[in-house]
């Protein structure tokens, strides 16, 4: 026992130590992607107080349903925003990772902002769509940077490091929604948002490129990245890659995006006063992003020790089973706002396979193209989204209930079980240069 625990300890500290400069770009895109994490719940915490003030006012009676559909129809054109953002990848893959996801950073943050100066609906949808473009653009440009920035014994784990930065930004917005949306309303929140502008000035001022991307990009005859990801060699990796993506952008954010909504009903059912629900669903999303950043955390050794495809079929079945027993069941039951929220951290969890693609998409595609193929196969799932949740929109208007319609986001899980066998298995493959 004892002889085990000294090899441990003398592989740990083996590990390349990390120098200045990775250090403070793996922060400036932890910091980016926490902030991106908190612009994006931001939305779904202030969906319900923002859309009963705004609807009035673009003509529109602010009933359970047409709220419940406004907010479908807005988070879809948000994510058809984040889909367009696949414009990042090939940019940074031209002139340079650090500061293409500056850009995006700025991007978000200014029109997060905006969205508080909204006086009706429509201009909501316009703030959130753009917000969408830059909020689309930071995950597969951190994650490409952490990839290349960091040593081949560490990026791994950096990749799940990375991941949870997006949770911790879940849980901030609770914070802020707790003190802040609670006290000073949804506008207010959308404030706070603009905050990463900062992140985005200090990534341009002290993060330099990483030396992958500047080796490469010296000795690169100029291609069309685009092309060669949908080309013979890339094509049948580039399309698992996107199907996989897309089954884990429906499920985790049908669940998270509902979630609010749905704790807040289940404590107006349980007798709670307006300001006391709000605090409920604050408390439920914190409790969803510290079962998120747990399962961030899993991942990595879980990966290494039985393969990326092993490990993803684990979290997609953890997926499945979660989204039905809380929104198909736990929803339902006469007392069910407490089986509901524990149900929601098994949820977080398993919403953790994300910090798989931060680990995973790197290693299948080589330098020269790695950015743009990243952020294809991220916006890939998000166009399709976009219509599941206006599909979900819908359905919620015709069944009046969230529930069911949520639930059955679960099915996608295991059609993709059927999907995993086709992708590549990179355990214990370096980083392609």
């Amino acid at each position: 026992m004892m002889n085990t625990l000294t090899d441990r300890n003398a592989v740990a500290r083996r590990r390349t130590p990390l120098n200045r400069s990775q250090i403070a770009g793996f922060w400036g895109a932890w910091a980016g992607w926490t902030l991106d994490g908190m612009d994006s719940f931001i939305y779904a915490l202030v969906l319900t107080p923002a859309l009963t003030e705004l609807l009035p006012r673009s003509g529109f009676a602010a009933t359970p349903s047409n709220v419940g559909l406004a907010g479908s129809i807005l988070f879809a054109l948000f994510l058809v925003g984040w889909g367009l953002s696949f414009i990042w990848g090939p940019l940074a893959d031209r002139f340079g990772r650090t500061k293409v996801l500056a850009a995006t950073i700025f991007t978000f943050a200014i029109f997060t902002g905006l969205a508080a100066t909204s006086t009706n609906v429509w201009q909501l949808g316009i703030y959130r769509f753009i917000a969408g473009v830059g909020i689309g653009g930071e995950w597969a440009l951190a994650g490409t940077y952490v990839a290349e920035a960091w040593p081949e014994d560490r990026r791994k784990m950096g990749a799940g490091y990375l991941q949870t930065g997006y949770y911790a930004g879940f849980f901030l917005a609770a914070a802020l929604n707790y003190t802040i949306g609670v006290h000073f309303g949804w506008r207010a929140m959308f404030l706070t948002g603009a905050v990463p502008v900062v992140v985005a000035i200090l990534i341009l001022l002290r993060v330099k490129e990483p030396e992958k991307w500047q080796k490469a990009d010296a000795k690169t005859v100029r291609v069309k990245p685009l092309r060669e990801i949908l080309g013979a060699a890339y094509r049948r990796r580039t399309w698992v890659a996107c199907i996989l993506l897309t089954i884990a952008i429906i499920g985790l954010w049908a669940g998270a995006v509902y979630e609010p909504s749905a704790v807040i009903q289940l404590a107006t059912r349980a007798g709670m006063s307006k300001s006391d629900s709000i605090r409920t669903a604050s408390l439920a999303t914190g409790l969803l992003s510290i079962g998120t950043i747990l399962g961030c955390l899993a991942l990595p050794p879980m990966a290494e020790r039985i393969g990326r495809k092993k490990t993803l079929a684990v979290y997609f079945v953890g997926m499945a089973i979660s989204i039905a027993a809380s929104f198909g069941w736990a929803f339902y039951l006469p007392n069910g706002l407490a089986p509901f929220i524990a149900w929601l951290f098994v949820l977080g969890f398993f919403g953790g396979n994300f910090a798989l693609f931060s680990l995973w998409l790197p290693e299948q595609f080589e330098t020269r193209v790695r950015a743009t193929a990243f952020a294809f196969c991220t916006s890939f799932g998000r166009f399709v989204g976009a219509g599941v949740n206006f599909l979900l929109g819908a359905a919620v208007l015709h069944m009046q209930t969230l529930g069911v319609p949520v639930a059955l986001t679960a099915l996608a899980f295991v059609l993709g079980l059927f999907v995993i066998p086709f992708a590549p298995e990179t355990k214990g493959e370096t980083l392609p240069q």
